[in-house]
């Protein structure tokens, strides 16, 4: 907006930006400088409408300090609950054992409804235990494809039948298991009736540190090099 004389207002504005004293100079000025009250049409003081912009700047503050330590807040529980599936794995001393444990402790932690894996090229002392039947070539390749979890809706994966209850899912999230991050060793299956649980735009650095926490546990029921 132009002013007498072409002056315009962001001429005034980085003027009184830029000439600190002005105010020092001219004292009266902000006593008598009334601005309308953005929490209704009365008009307030320079000083007052300040007061009010701090006082609207430190409640967005708060708002942000609460978020962050509501987000701190979940993040140390989750890292508990890895903790504890973490030693539940270390104080199995059962090889066999492994794949039930950490699917019992998974449910339990995380509240998640169903979940399975299913493993393949075991040791030949663990062919044919539950965790390594029902893979077929496809499921292989699924896994292989896979550079890191899928979250998504349930879009009849041959994995869904691993479940106990394959028609109640509506979300899934399915983790590639992998030696030593290498080839794919087997696929751990997520389940939920909620279409909201797992979603595509689910962040999966949670899930990838499940899978690796998995991949590192089960590697103990492949064949010794």
């Amino acid at each position: 907006m132009s002013i007498q004389g072409g002056i315009t207002e962001q001429d005034i504005a980085n003027y009184l930006a830029n000439t600190p004293g002005f105010f020092e100079r001219h004292a009266e000025l902000l006593a008598t400088v009334q601005l309308t009250s953005p929490h209704g049409q009365r008009a307030v003081s320079l000083q007052e409408r300040q007061m009010e912009m701090l006082r609207e700047r430190i409640k967005g503050l708060e708002q942000k300090i609460m978020e962050m330590i509501r987000y701190g807040q979940e993040n140390v529980a989750i890292a508990d609950r890895l903790h504890r599936i973490t030693r539940e794995i270390l104080l199995t001393a059962a090889p066999a054992a492994l794949p039930e444990v950490l699917l019992r402790t998974l449910r339990h932690e995380f509240m998640i409804p169903q979940a399975a894996l299913r493993l393949w090229g075991v040791d030949e002392t663990f062919a044919g235990l539950p965790f390594t039947v029902g893979v077929t070539d496809d499921i292989r390749s699924f896994a292989a494809s896979l550079s890191g979890p899928y979250c998504g809706v349930n879009s009849g994966f041959e994995a869904m039948r691993w479940l106990d209850d394959p028609s109640s899912v509506a979300s899934t999230a399915l983790i590639p298991l992998r030696a030593g991050g290498k080839d794919a060793i087997g696929l751990l299956v997520l389940a939920s009736p909620d279409p909201t649980r797992y979603t595509a735009d689910l962040g999966t650095e949670f899930l990838l540190r499940i899978g690796e926490i998995a991949s590192g546990a089960l590697s103990r029921l492949l064949p010794l090099d």
